[in-house]
């Protein structure tokens, strides 16, 4: 199993609308709207790296309203 926390900006106007897209994308256990440098943190799980890249991720960043992502793995899994 893979897990990874993407950080997530969006387009000015476009945070509750890119975000509710995203919780519904399979492999995505949370999506938060946050304060700070991003807008939105989302916590992925998958069977493995290249499943969370290849179908979790690149979903994410094709949500229209999303403008840039930070993907951080997790290394060390409780």
């Amino acid at each position: 199993m893979a897990a990874a926390y993407v950080l997530v900006n969006a387009a000015p106007g476009r945070t509750g609308e890119a975000r509710k897209k995203m919780a519904d994308i399979p492999g995505v256990k949370s999506a938060l709207a946050v304060t700070g440098a991003y807008d939105i943190i989302v916590f992925i799980e998958g069977a493995d790296i290249s499943e969370l890249g290849n179908r979790v991720v690149s979903h994410i960043q094709s949500i229209e309203g999303v403008t840039q992502t930070m993907t951080c793995v997790v290394v060390e899994l409780p």
